[in-house]
């Protein structure tokens, strides 16, 4: 099947379905071009808690697709890529947040969305990285845990100094591996581009940015700026979109290390199969899903 005869089946077997098919904004330009919601993890994690339809294709990877599952329990959610996973994601896990509990069981933790079900369940309230700084605000306590990637919450804990703000060791493996002098040889060879990244990135890298934000924050500010060129710091999958958003802009990656490769796993073929064959589904154990979605449900009431 050619690629315009697949899309036409994908569409008919939306409809035959009742299905909705969500991109996140890393996903390959024409994932992203077939899905009916393109976003970051935030919005898509708003857009999955409130649809009307029967059948939820995540493109994306498996903690987002749990989510999903999790917002909405009764419909049936649809990973196109089974092992499309988040490396980070599985630097924490449930057992070590419990010992963590057990030995400051005052301390409240805050959990990237970037996390497994189980982690989330173990967590007080998610965050990402749209509404990261809000949900810290937000809590009370003058301690945070926040879990697990430490650039986000290094980040956080500069703008929140009233707080102590424990960070766990983890992180984005695409976004950690750029490096400063990677953005200084961007901004040399585009001295007129401002700097957008993402808090994901190292410390190093955020201090050299004109603008840090999530991957929506930074397609609103590119898109509302006069500024017509920039060096982007946060996952390629973006650049469609901003491109498309700004034509008459110029973008420019710092480093072709931001490649998510997981991100990159689901194709055109993968989003036909999923409807057509009822694949991947994806399920969560019912208390852990209760539990996770008490701290999913805080993040969405403060957004």
């Amino acid at each position: 099947m050619n690629e315009k005869d697949m899309i036409q089946e994908i569409q008919n077997l939306k409809k035959e379905k009742n299905a909705v098919i969500l991109a996140h904004n890393y996903q390959i330009p024409e994932v992203q071009d077939i899905a009916d919601i393109v976003g970051d993890s935030l919005k898509l994690s708003q857009e999955a808690s409130k649809t009307d339809a029967e059948v939820i294709v995540f493109a994306g990877v498996h903690f987002m697709a749990e989510s999903a599952k999790i917002l909405s329990p009764d419909k049936r959610v649809l990973l196109p890529v089974y092992d499309a996973g988040c490396p980070m994601a599985d630097m924490v896990d449930a057992k070590a947040l419990r010992m963590f509990k057990d030995k400051y069981p005052d301390i409240p933790i805050v959990c990237y969305v970037n996390s497994s079900a189980e982690v989330k369940a173990e967590s007080d309230i998610c965050c990402t990285s749209s509404n990261a700084l809000k949900i810290v605000k937000s809590i009370k306590a003058d301690k945070v845990l926040f879990v697990p990637d430490q650039n986000l919450g290094s980040y956080i804990k500069e703008q929140v100094p009233e707080k102590e703000i424990i960070l766990w060791e983890g992180y984005c493996i695409t976004h950690h591996r750029v490096s400063g002098t990677e953005v200084e040889a961007a901004k040399k060879n585009h001295p007129d581009a401002l700097i957008l990244v993402h808090p994901e990135c190292n410390e190093e890298v955020v201090k050299l940015a004109d603008f840090v934000g999530s991957t929506a924050q930074i397609i609103d500010f590119a898109k509302r700026t006069e500024h017509e060129s920039f060096i982007i710091g946060t996952e390629m999958g973006v650049l469609h979109q901003l491109r498309k958003d700004n034509p008459d802009k110029k973008f420019y990656l710092i480093s072709p290390a931001l490649t998510c490769y997981n991100m990159k796993k689901t194709s055109l073929e993968d989003i036909y199969n999923a409807l057509k064959h009822d694949q991947y589904e994806i399920n969560v154990e019912e208390e852990i899903s209760k539990r996770a979605l008490v701290s999913l449900e805080r993040m969405l009431k403060i957004s």
